[in-house]
């Protein structure tokens, strides 16, 4: 029998975050413990508002999971008891943890992959007005990839400013559903032009049948339009890319069936993150293994982070330690 314990915390943003949605100083995540009495496995989720979750709802759904694990719930079962998202995937990941203690094995090897190694991350630079993100980017001059938030009439002039102050990174920039059709015809080509390498999700989820019939001079990525597997046909003809997240996909077990679905229908990958701690990121990095684009990293966004946290170094971010997950 496994035992459950669920309990939430708030990690302070190092200033505070924004997207075109708006800002945030903290980051509030859910966590989770399954144990058999031996071992303990951890997972940990962060409730996104703009899927209609709360910190309390996510909680409820995975409280109401211990009578199922008392009856011997275990992690494929989870798949139909609870809904992509937040809650399904801080209990998946928790039971990935516990499966790879209980066998004594790294979690790479439960799945048969290759060692893992690290990984080259974006390092994100919050929304902001042209002469912070410029500020911004000449801090973070020496970093390989850097990912803007967008969504903005002054746009252009950010990532002109970014691109002047950190000439030799790979640019990205994510747009968080911010643009019209119009922004995103005027903006693409200038961007081509600036070295932009990915525009993620520049038109709301709703409204993306339009990228359909446009041209995409720099490759896009589906975020808010991508969930789990059931999203992706929709995405074909739309998108070039999609992005991975555990939160969306209610956890690593439905991450890695999406991640062989999207690449077989010819889409390239993106494994990104919320703001988090190395727990909610340590899952990622078996996904993160060969995928062009990387995205994890919450931990650095915020003023401290878990004991035995991500090894982040020169713009990589190492596996986990099994202290911390897997």
């Amino acid at each position: 029998m496994v035992s459950l314990s669920v309990k939430t915390e708030s990690w302070p943003i190092r200033g505070s975050f924004t997207i075109s949605r708006g800002s945030k100083t903290a980051a509030d995540v859910v966590l989770v413990e399954l144990s058999d009495g031996v071992h303990t496995g951890r997972g940990e989720a962060v409730p996104y508002t703009r899927y209609g979750e709360t910190i309390e709802g996510v909680v409820a759904d995975i409280e109401s999971l211990r009578g199922r694990l008392e009856q011997g719930l275990d992690r494929l079962g989870l798949q139909d008891v609870l809904k992509a998202g937040a809650a399904r995937n801080a209990v998946d990941c928790a039971f990935w943890d516990l499966e790879a203690k209980q066998a004594g094995h790294p979690y790479w090897q439960l799945i048969g992959a290759s060692p893992p190694g690290p990984v080259t991350t974006a390092y994100t630079l919050s929304l902001d007005t042209v002469e912070n993100m410029s500020k911004a980017a000449a801090a973070n001059a020496d970093r390989p990839l850097l990912k803007l938030k967008l969504a903005g009439p002054d746009d252009m002039a950010r990532v002109a400013a970014v691109r002047e102050q950190a000439p030799k990174a790979r640019i990205i920039v994510d747009a968080n559903e911010g643009w019209s059709a119009a922004d995103y015809a005027q903006l693409a080509p200038q961007l081509a032009v600036l070295g932009v390498e990915m525009i993620e999700q520049p038109l709301p989820a709703g409204e993306d049948e339009a990228l359909a019939g446009m041209k995409r001079p720099v490759p896009v990525c589906a975020d808010e339009s991508c969930h789990d597997t059931a999203t992706l046909p929709g995405l074909k003809g739309r998108y070039d890319m999609i992005n991975i997240k555990l939160d969306k996909t209610g956890g690593l077990t439905e991450a890695l069936k999406l991640k062989q679905a999207a690449k077989a229908e010819g889409f390239g990958i993106m494994i990104g993150c919320m703001v988090a701690t190395s727990l909610a990121m340590a899952p990622a990095v078996i996904l993160a293994q060969g995928a062009p684009v990387v995205d994890l990293d919450g931990p650095l966004l915020l003023d401290g982070d878990r004991p035995d946290g991500l090894r982040f170094d020169g713009g990589l971010v190492y596996p986990p330690e099994a202290a911390l997950w897997g």
